[in-house]
């Protein structure tokens, strides 16, 4: 079991994580019409697939901010 603890970013890293797969899952259902032949879904379920980018954006900026506070550290300031 590691004892290191969590670095500054990580919560962000993973819900960024959580929100991708959600909006990876959604993606996959809308595209499913379309080789199914069957109705497509509603706008609501494509504007969930936006999530896949959203979930990118906020682990993006976990991994930025954990970079930004290690230099920090380092530089001793």
């Amino acid at each position: 079991m590691s004892t290191t603890p969590s670095g500054a970013g990580d919560r962000l890293v993973q819900v960024g994580a959580i929100v991708f797969f959600i909006g990876a899952v959604a993606t996959l259902v809308t595209v499913a019409p379309l080789f199914l032949g069957t109705d497509p879904f509603p706008t609501i379920a494509y504007a969930v697939s936006m999530l896949m980018g959203v979930g990118f954006l906020i682990a993006g900026a976990g991994v930025v901010r954990s970079v930004w506070l290690s230099r920090s550290d380092l530089s001793g300031t």
